[in-house]
């Protein structure tokens, strides 16, 4: 196929496009940006080179001279949503706000772009973007007394948080788009079926929690209470029995 590599090659090392000619109409920003369009619009499985040739008004073997593989394609696509990140010049100096603010953002970036948790993988992780967001992290973490390897780790799992939560909820929210009946309905239907269930006698602890909390579960509370305990394991200053007062408050947001 034109412009694949015949060796392991970065897309970043490559230079924007392969061959000789008149300079082109289009970048490979062009085509990265068209991808993601599509990506937001229909989700992941319609983004094809064919489907971007046909919105750029080109030729589609003409773009493997600029991105070889579709794996390269991907990973111009989660480098350029993770450009979408508000990283201040200097950290706040609060490491826990700064992460807390930067799993948000994550959370929110990929609300808006849906297929971002499906395709993102560690491989993608040495971008552009994806190393001025670790660089930034690490500075904020800077008052964090622990050894560089557990600051990457951190890093990891709250970006690996934030991605299962999101694709959970994305789940959640795409079958609830193909129900027959509205949300509530469905709702109302299955707190019937739990009620009877716990009422058996055969779930005492289950009917001892929803006895405790019985109001709805906020998302975002529980967001912000998922991501607080997470960065308690790490914290020097929380001792193992206790927890920040914040991660005690109640994930009904009550």
């Amino acid at each position: 196929m034109a412009g694949r590599a015949a060796e392991p090659e970065v897309i970043w090392a490559r230079p924007e496009r392969a061959g000789r000619g008149p300079k082109p109409a289009y970048s490979r920003r062009d085509i990265v940006d068209a991808a993601v369009r599509i990506a937001d619009a229909d989700g992941i499985d319609a983004v094809s080179m064919r489907r971007i040739a046909a919105e750029l008004g080109c030729g589609t073997m003409s773009l493997y001279n600029y991105v070889p593989r579709k794996e390269d394609l991907y990973e111009l696509m989660v480098d350029a949503v993770s450009g979408e990140y508000q990283l201040p010049e200097e950290p706040s100096g609060d490491w826990r706000a700064d992460m807390t603010g930067i799993a948000r953002q994550g959370r929110a970036i990929m609300y808006r772009h849906p297929w971002l948790p499906r395709i993102m993988t560690t491989a993608y992780g040495f971008s552009p973007n994806a190393l001025a967001f670790l660089e930034w992290c690490l500075a904020c973490l800077t008052p964090l007394g622990i050894p560089a390897g557990l600051k990457m780790q951190l890093i990891a799992m709250v970006n690996g948080t934030v991605m299962a939560t999101v694709a959970n909820e994305h789940a959640i929210a795409e079958r609830a788009r193909g129900l027959p009946w509205s949300e509530a309905e469905e709702q109302a239907v299955r707190g019937a079926y739990l009620g009877s269930q716990l009422a058996s006698g055969r779930y005492p602890h289950l009917a001892g929690l929803f006895a405790e909390a019985p109001a709805p579960i906020d998302a975002d509370a529980v967001f912000t209470l998922t991501i607080t305990r997470l960065l308690d394991s790490f914290d020097p200053e929380v001792g193992a029995a206790g927890g920040s007062a914040e991660s005690a408050g109640s994930v009904t947001g009550a």
